[in-house]
């Protein structure tokens, strides 16, 4: 099952990257998300914490974008609770983006990336999996106008004091 929506997962970004591509220039990072279908939750995030705008701009930024089976396995009310508190919320989104493009053999095991929170996302390489934070990368290197996306399968957060 995990792996029949991982691969629909894949799928799904490279039709939309595909369909950007058809249409004569890349979809932004935003965009390619909601084309995806698989990042609903993500993108209502996106949304309600005001942080459209500035996704869907100029860039470059890198996204480790959790997609909904991820947000399913969060506790019960967990999503509920980060969409009632802005503030909460804005502090997980911005722990998932990057400044600038980092593409897949850019990242080295024990390497540091500095979110747009302040925070810093560890980088750990084991037997060819690359894990963000503890997330494993399910889908790298997805292209967007305005940056990349790497899917992962669990969501962030940046600790305790959020």
């Amino acid at each position: 099952m995990l792996r029949k929506t991982l691969f629909g997962t894949t799928l799904a970004l490279s039709l939309a990257a595909g369909a950007a591509f058809a249409g004569g220039h890349e979809a932004n990072i935003v965009d390619t998300a909601k084309n995806a279908g698989d990042f609903t939750s993500l993108v209502t995030g996106i949304e309600t914490a005001g942080l459209e705008g500035a996704l869907a701009g100029d860039g470059p930024f890198t996204v480790f974008a959790p997609y909904d089976p991820a947000f399913a396995g969060l506790e019960p009310g967990a999503l509920e609770a980060l969409l009632n508190n802005k503030d909460d919320l804005n502090a997980v989104l911005t722990y998932h983006v990057v400044a600038g493009k980092v593409m897949a053999g850019d990242l080295a095991d024990g390497q540091m990336l500095p979110t747009l929170n302040g925070k810093e996302l560890p980088v750990q390489i084991m037997d060819g999996k690359v894990m963000i934070d503890g997330a494993t990368v399910v889908s790298a290197d997805v292209g967007a106008s305005n940056g990349v996306i790497h899917v992962i399968d669990s969501v962030l957060f940046p600790g305790d004091d959020m």
